[in-house]
């Protein structure tokens, strides 16, 4: 297992655009993913330690920013031909599981994590309301352990302060988490 970090945010860059099924047998777009006030986009998957230790977190805190204006979406990239674990039926299973509010998708090309430039699991892309990306860092300080409760909620805040302002936080705390599983490029 490869342990990987995010590069720094490349404030306003824009969202990709993407067209993927979800677990809830709907084809999502981005924008149909799209709050009022933003967008945040995670890549994530069912094996990686790194996910598993903040899966509560993450639906935590994307309940918490939809009650702010801001949507949110998790795609899944790996290859599950090597990762069985992040297989379609697994990924429907574990958002049952944990009560997902938010659309899980499967990238099977990989295109889309390519398109956004995904690095790991879980890597987190916060858009604004022009979909101009303003956060690039991590959930908080868990690591392959979830951190103690009363951790500071750095993609929470990070986000909080997209919706109300529209800018995301100068300064970004990377995130890190286990490599993307590419195929092999035959």
């Amino acid at each position: 297992m490869v342990s990987l970090e995010t590069p720094v945010c490349d404030f306003g860059q824009p969202a990709p655009d993407f067209s993927l099924p979800g677990v809830d047998g709907k084809t999502w777009t981005r924008d149909a993913c799209t709050g009022p006030k933003g967008l945040l986009v995670m890549f994530i998957c069912n094996h990686c330690p790194y996910v598993q230790a903040v899966r509560e977190r993450i639906v935590r805190d994307t309940r918490d920013l939809a009650a702010l204006g801001i949507g949110s979406v998790a795609i899944m990239s790996n290859d599950p031909a090597d990762y069985p674990e992040d297989s379609f039926a697994n990924m429907r299973q574990v958002a049952a599981e944990h009560g997902f509010p938010f659309p899980y998708l499967l990238d099977e090309t990989q295109a889309i994590a390519k398109a956004y430039g995904a690095v790991c699991t879980p890597d987190f892309f916060g858009y604004n309301a022009d979909l101009g990306l303003q956060y690039r860092g991590r959930l908080d300080a868990s690591r392959k352990e979830t951190a103690p409760a009363d951790v500071r909620r750095d993609l929470f805040l990070g986000m909080r302060q997209v919706a109300e302002t529209g800018q995301g936080p100068a300064e970004q705390i990377p995130s890190v988490g286990c490599s993307i599983k590419w195929r092999d490029a035959a």
